[in-house]
């Protein structure tokens, strides 16, 4: 005879619950009932359940409804059937598989760069050089004489010779974001961006009790003629562009459209925040919009989409020194400093040169990725050949929420347009990142099952609308 328990001892019945005909349909009172029971131990794997005609006499309800509830239970994964012997708590289900994630906007792994030896050899040299005791204690925001010199050596492509102090060392960009926009505004400001923009500037944005305010896009970025019309009728306190393989619709500004909107800027008198973490990775950019309006300009470079995310490294150009004070004030309200030995592994690889040649190889993999990207996905590829993601704009028969939430059934997360809109009008588009998956191989499959999914019919218009899809914001 079976050692298993069932509801019928006495100490299990205690979870059977009180049906009340105001809190929802039967069949799922009884379902939630049974996970509660699961949840806090009342019920553990193995016990056996009674059977469906006799828990509906006991419960006195009809046997569609338990029927209902034991299915709603398996799809749970609370219960298994186990033929003739009766219905079972399940064990818990073990994942062997992780998702395939393509929402995170992380540099792939660069091939043949041995990262373990470089980060050892990094710290090596810092702990050689540098006075541990100045590693571990707090420092003035802004980062230290050679930090700033690293940082102007970063910026050097964009920009040629720098002054290294106009250059100010950031906790990341995101930190250097929310400081432009505590410097260069002030509560119920208005920020101008594309329609489809960094979710962190919406963030910030919100936080700081400002607003943002579309201004319309083509295959070019922002229209300078709405812009400018933009700034007339809003008096905007700031514009926020990311011109080089945009994130997320991985368009890159082409030098007359920088100009133009850097001259609109000095006419409107409105500052522009030049967010320009991809500069580096593109092949051949225009210059920055910074270096037609030096001086209406705060740009913003980090480390962390180029060689990876764990170094919170950005540098910051701004001209003004009275405006540097007052960004370095507004820094220190929220990030005191960046981590002195972070600063220092960041200034060592740019120094030294590991840093290029860490870039190089994110290059490399980034280009094969879209090869790879643009030979599965076929007429539906959206990219530019560099950069870290593709932008996909979907059939008509699918919306981004819908296929966001059929990918993730499918152990694929992608992020829905929506997490990117400033406005109430959303683009019918997915983002898919190419470097957050280690393994090629990987990348492959999940981009193969992804264009299947693509190629299929949506399920029902119903489904289209239905909420819960996860648009948390992405970097």
């Amino acid at each position: 005879m079976s050692q298993a328990k069932t509801i019928q001892d006495g100490h299990l019945t205690g979870w059977l619950p009180r049906l009340v005909a105001n809190q929802g349909p039967r069949f799922l009172q009884i379902a939630d009932a049974l996970q509660a029971a699961v949840a806090d131990g009342s019920l553990t794997p193995g016990d056996r359940l009674p059977p469906q005609r006799q828990l509906a006499a006991q419960l006195d309800v009809d046997l569609t409804t338990v029927t209902r509830a034991y299915d709603e239970a398996r799809r749970r994964n609370l219960l298994e059937g186990r033929g003739a012997r009766g219905t079972y708590v399940a064990a818990p289900k073990v994942e062997l598989t992780s998702i395939l994630d393509l929402s995170m906007n992380t540099p792939p792994p660069p091939a043949g760069v041995d990262f373990d030896d470089l980060l050892k050899q990094g710290l090596s040299q810092v702990l050689m050089r540098a006075d541990s005791e100045l590693l571990m204690t707090y420092h003035l925001a802004g980062g230290s004489d050679s930090d700033r010199k690293a940082g102007a050596t970063w910026l050097a492509p964009m920009f040629g010779h720098l002054d290294a102090r106009q250059v100010i060392v950031c906790p990341g960009a995101q930190a250097a974001i929310a400081a432009s926009i505590l410097t260069l505004t002030a509560p119920g400001d208005i920020i101008l961006a594309e329609p489809a923009s960094y979710p962190g500037l919406l963030a910030a944005a919100t936080q700081f009790g400002r607003r943002v305010i579309a201004v319309a896009a083509d295959q070019h970025g922002m229209v300078p003629g709405m812009l400018e019309q933009a700034c007339r009728q809003h008096q905007p306190a700031l514009v926020y562009l990311n011109p080089t393989l945009q994130n997320p619709t991985a368009i890159t500004m082409p030098k007359h459209r920088r100009q133009e909107l850097a001259g609109i800027a000095r006419r409107c008198n409105v500052r522009i925040v030049e967010d320009d973490p991809y500069w580096l990775l593109a092949d051949a950019p225009p210059p920055p919009v910074a270096t037609f309006a030096p001086e209406q300009v705060v740009y913003i470079s980090t480390l962390s989409k180029c060689l990876t995310p764990g170094l919170r490294v950005a540098f910051v150009l701004i001209r003004n020194p009275q405006e540097r004070e007052r960004f370095l004030d507004a820094l220190r309200s929220f990030a005191l400093m960046t981590a002195p030995l972070t600063a220092a592994l960041a200034t060592q690889w740019i120094l030294d040169g590991s840093a290029s040649r860490l870039m190089e190889g994110v290059r490399n993999e980034a280009r094969l990725r879209h090869r790879m990207a643009r030979t599965i996905l076929a007429g539906r590829y959206g990219g530019t050949g560099d950069g870290l993601h593709v932008w996909l704009e979907l059939p008509a028969y699918w919306n981004s929420a819908q296929l966001a939430r059929a990918a993730r059934s499918e152990g694929i997360a992608v992020t829905p347009a929506e997490a990117f809109a400033t406005s109430t009008e959303s683009v019918n588009a997915i983002r898919i990142s190419l470097g957050s998956i280690k393994d090629r191989g990987r990348l492959q499959a999940g981009l193969q099952r992804l264009s299947h999914l693509l190629a299929q019919r949506s399920i029902t218009p119903e489904s289209a609308s239905s909420p819960g899809t996860d648009t948390t914001s992405p970097p």
